[in-house]
């Protein structure tokens, strides 16, 4: 039965004189999309109603929109611990980005020390990882110091020094 149905298709063909290769229809060339004909099928070759990896969709789509600065920015927080090594993760947070110029909070005096020694080599690693511009030079500071301001023994005033003169 399919071979019949198959041969009567081959006949109506040459009936109508094509008996030859089929040429090549280009696909996406036209200017306006409105004026193009729709078909109901795509075809095997590529064409711009076919499935695209979300990937590249999402790309595409920050690219337009102008996203694609806050993602590189955003992806230093979360890519973090790859970008600078796990032990440097262990010890230092990144808590601000802004105009290339990112804030390293380190929890210790010596681990922030040392973190000024490595800035070079972590702006190498983390430009590496997401491209030049995107982290232009770090800041790093050490823990806070503790605050007078706080406690239930608070008194207003200079704190310990106004007992000096």
């Amino acid at each position: 039965m399919a071979r019949a149905a198959l041969e009567a298709a081959r006949a109506q063909q040459a009936e109508r004189g094509r008996t030859g290769p089929r040429r090549a229809v280009r696909r996406g060339t036209g200017t306006d999309p409105a004026r193009r004909r729709r078909r109901g099928w795509s075809g095997p070759g590529a064409d711009d109603r076919d499935p695209q990896p979300l990937g590249r969709v999402a790309s595409r789509l920050s690219a337009q929109r102008g996203w694609a600065p806050n993602l590189a920015n955003g992806s230093v927080f979360g890519r973090w611990a790859e970008l600078v090594g796990a032990e440097v993760a262990e010890h230092a947070t990144p808590t601000a980005l802004r105009d290339g110029e990112l804030t390293v909070q380190a929890d210790s005096t010596a681990w922030a020390t040392q973190l000024r020694l490595l800035q070079r080599q972590l702006l190498g690693r983390i430009a590496a990882g997401l491209g030049d511009g995107v982290v232009k030079g770090m800041r790093i500071h050490g823990p806070s110091a503790p605050s007078w301001r706080r406690g239930p023994r608070h008194v207003s005033g200079r704190g310990p020094r106004d007992t000096y003169g």
